[in-house]
């Protein structure tokens, strides 16, 4: 049984003029698997990513987490297991960034000590724990991706989905988050992250979304850094 399986979804939008962001799309993803996606802006990566972690509802097909419909899990909070990281702070949600990684444990029941070390040992597992009393604004770009990853393994992930964890990364510190990425990937936690830049992931299982349609290629200038596993 698969961690994470997509069997042909599809997703549109508009009513007047249709886009189709997904089109007949499947997917396996094995527990510590890293799969980076590659696609140009509008390809629906982001969508791709929201949907496998339950954020928006495809328009047809099913998406399955160790073996259960995700949209079907009755009595359970929807994406329980999945860790999406967002790169955005909400004001409402605390001045610091500790505050931040706290507050949705507190929202899960955790008393208020046991929260703040479980965040605090998030902050140092992604190389960031002096970031903890600073405020999200003070973050530079690396250091809010890595708190974004932070703030979703307080929740204990086997699935992380980030999406475009490069962009706006200076050349040096890109290369650092990478390599965070695949520790994670090491320790059994999946990773599906997606990328607009081809040269900046590799590692892992290459696949490229063109057009809504995901193929199991790459385009031509990533053929000498992201090696293809072929599946059994």
């Amino acid at each position: 049984m698969s961690l994470l399986q997509l069997e042909h979804v599809s997703k549109c939008y508009g009513r007047v003029s249709e886009r189709v962001a997904l089109r007949d799309v499947s997917l396996r993803m094995e527990p510590g698997e890293m799969v980076v996606v590659w696609g140009m802006r509008r390809s629906g990566r982001s969508t791709l990513l929201r949907i496998a972690s339950g954020v928006e509802t495809p328009d047809a097909g099913v998406v399955r987490f160790e073996g259960r419909d995700l949209y079907a899990r009755h009595g359970e909070r929807l994406g329980d297991g999945i860790g999406y990281c967002r790169r955005t702070f909400a004001s409402s949600e605390g001045q610091l960034v500790l505050d931040h990684l706290i507050i949705g444990l507190l929202a899960r029941g955790l008393a208020l000590p046991q929260a703040a070390g479980r965040a605090r040992a998030a902050l140092e597992r992604v190389g960031i724990g002096y970031c903890a009393a600073l405020r999200p604004a003070q973050l530079d770009c690396a250091e809010a991706v890595r708190a974004a990853i932070a703030r979703a393994l307080t929740f204990a992930p086997k699935l992380l989905l980030i999406d475009e964890p490069t962009i706006g990364v200076d050349l040096l510190a890109r290369d650092g988050i990478l390599t965070l990425l695949r520790s994670l990937a090491q320790e059994g936690i999946a990773i599906l992250a997606s990328t607009g830049e081809s040269p900046s992931l590799s590692g892992g299982r290459a696949l490229m979304l063109s057009e809504g349609e995901l193929h199991g290629g790459r385009p031509r200038e990533l053929a000498t850094v992201v090696p293809l596993r072929r599946s059994a």
